[in-house]
């Protein structure tokens, strides 16, 4: 009994001397960001510099110390790129280490699951450049922030460069165009757009899918070698991508009459594929970025010390670049939300979720994080949850990318009733009340 009043007195001894010595026994403060990553499986290969982006992006935020002095802490989930495993990952981790800051689901099919599981845990889910397209509707998902694009703003782009290659808009009239896509939620996105636009310019477009990863298409190239398109528009990802270019090769369809979107625009698509030279595609922001002050940093600061993860050949792709930007997005709205809650402070996912929505990366910003070569402002509101979305054509020479037009814009005459529409059937259908925000 003497020893245990003896040990509790010393417990509390030392509990009331804490205060005094919090700098030996306060761990850091940490900002935790899940990453539903796929690194092995059929899309590998651009899932890895995906990856490698994101991480050496929190890699470098520490080296400066975090957000305001709050370091980030990171931890990858394999998903393989199927839904089911993301959504066990996502159940996993939502928890950890305080609780998750943010989702990247890093997959369309993996974003339709999760949506409805991060609006009603409370945890945002950011989808920049892909996602469930209708989500930029702020109103109805509160929870949900395709920042800088979506699928069907790069729909609308690609069209606008084939349309520029052809003279413009006007000159689609009684023009073939296939869209050979990916037979998944993501390929399917591209659907409602082109659709759209076929009706206003007239042109006629056939839907070709592939069934995932994207192997055989023989079937598919029949089609078109039998339909001859004025154009076909690739929608692929992983495998799929250069087994296309294989096909248009074998079949005699010219490369420069292809034009991918931006899953379907990285190095490991064309590199080593003969014939592939030619080829365009149109990337939502943002592309390649050799030259960008971030990519140098990031090579002086980790490559050169051995801390890079992975090849620091890679290191500027246009893959890796969009690991690096979706990183970055995330940071940043968590160092807006530390404007708004506290400085210097660990943002909870509601807080984060208010950066999200007041995203103020403007040119000043965007030069500062040296990105603004490959980049645009990012300005989200209540009811605008994705923000000016951009994109830029590149053709492939048969060594490197190069920029082949300005930036096009998704036109909001094409988006905004598909968007009016889809939100309002998402809300009836799921019972979720609009939110009216604020003017």
């Amino acid at each position: 009994m003497r020893f245990r009043k003896i040990l509790i007195a010393a417990v509390l001894g030392f509990i009331g001397s804490s205060a005094v010595v919090p700098a030996a026994l306060a761990q850091d403060k940490q900002q935790f960001f899940p990453l539903l990553t796929f690194r092995t499986g059929p899309y590998a290969p651009s899932g890895v510099p995906w990856a490698n982006g994101f991480v050496d992006y929190f890699k470098l935020v520490n080296t400066k110390g975090g957000i305001n002095g709050v370091k980030v802490l990171w931890e990858e989930c394999e998903t393989s790129y199927a839904t089911d495993r993301g959504v066990e990952c996502y159940e996993r981790m939502k928890g950890k280490h305080g609780g998750a800051t943010v989702f990247q689901t890093m997959s369309t099919g993996i974003t339709f699951a999760l949506t409805e599981r991060g609006a009603h845990d409370k945890i945002p889910v950011l989808t920049p450049g892909y996602g469930l397209s209708e989500s930029a509707d702020g109103e109805v998902f509160e929870w949900s922030f395709p920042l800088a694009g979506t699928h069907w703003a790069s729909a609308d782009a690609q069209l606008q460069y084939v349309a520029s290659k052809m003279g413009g808009l006007d000159k689609l009239k009684g023009k073939k165009i296939a869209l050979l896509y990916h037979d998944s939620p993501f390929g399917k996105e591209a659907i409602p757009v082109l659709t759209a636009r076929s009706k206003m310019h007239g042109f006629e477009l056939a839907s070709i899918p592939v069934t995932a990863p994207g192997v055989d298409q023989k079937s598919a190239w029949l089609q078109i070698r039998q339909s001859r398109p004025d154009f076909v528009l690739l929608w692929g990802w992983g495998i799929m991508n250069s087994t296309a270019l294989k096909e248009a090769q074998a079949t005699g369809y010219p490369r420069d009459k292809m034009v991918g979107v931006w899953p379907s625009g990285s190095d490991s698509d064309v590199k080593g594929v003969s014939g592939a030279d030619g080829y365009s595609a149109v990337l939502l922001q943002p592309g390649p970025g050799a030259d960008s002050k971030i990519v140098k940093e990031v090579l002086t600061t980790l490559h050169a010390k051995g801390e890079g993860s992975g090849p620091k050949e890679e290191v500027g792709e246009a893959l890796y670049m969009r690991g690096l930007m979706n990183a970055m997005v995330a940071v940043e709205g968590v160092r807006r939300a530390q404007e708004q809650f506290g400085k210097g402070q660990v943002m909870t996912a509601a807080q984060a979720r208010w950066g999200y929505e007041n995203m103020t990366l403007d040119q000043k910003k965007i030069d500062a994080l040296g990105i603004a070569d490959i980049m645009r402002p990012v300005i989200t509101s209540c009811n605008d949850h994705m923000g000016p979305s951009w994109a830029r054509a590149y053709k492939w020479d048969g060594k490197k990318w190069n920029q082949s037009s300005e930036w096009f814009q998704a036109d909001p005459k094409v988006m905004t009733p598909l968007l009016k529409a889809a939100a309002e059937k998402y809300a009836t259908d799921k019972k979720v009340t609009r939110r009216t925000c604020k003017s």
